[in-house]
This record gives structure tokens, C-alpha cells and sequence, in this order.
């Protein structure tokens, strides 16, 4: 849940930066704007299609991570 926390808290904080209302956000990402309202209330179930499309309009970008990548990062780094 820490992690949906964090993900609400960046979405507001760059929405209001752009002083963007969530009525305005929702009609740049083109989502309802109870989207903008249910994920800035820390909602679980959210459309990935739909969270992509909110972090494009706020030029937020997401980096995966994993112990496999990781694993395989080394292992090519080591290979180099």
C-alpha cells in the first residue's frame, strides 16, 4: 500500500504544480474525472491504460524494478 501512497501523493503534487484542477487534468488525459479523484484518494483498482495516460499528461514516467532485472543487468555489465 506504501507504494499507492506515494503514487497518489506525485500525481497530486504534479497536478497542482501545473495548476491544473482534476476536472482539467481528466480532459487533457481524456478519463472521467472521478479517475482523477478515485486515484488521488489512493483507489486500488485503476486502469493501467488509464494511470498511463494521467502520467503522460504530467510527464511522469514509471521505472520498473526487479531482482531479475537487476540480476541480468549485472550479468551483462560483468559480460562487458
Amino acid at each position: 500500500m506504501e507504494q499507492t501512497q506515494d503514487l497518489t501523493q506525485i500525481i497530486r503534487l504534479h497536478r497542482r504544480a501545473a495548476k491544473l484542477s482534476r476536472l482539467q487534468l481528466a480532459e487533457l488525459a481524456g478519463v472521467g474525472k472521478t479517475v482523477i479523484y478515485d486515484i488521488e484518494k489512493g483507489k486500488d483498482s485503476v486502469q493501467l491504460d488509464t494511470l498511463r495516460k494521467i502520467l503522460k499528461v504530467l510527464n511522469i514516467r514509471i521505472i520498473l524494478k526487479s531482482p531479475l532485472m537487476d540480476n541480468l543487468q549485472n550479468s551483462e555489465d560483468e559480460k562487458s
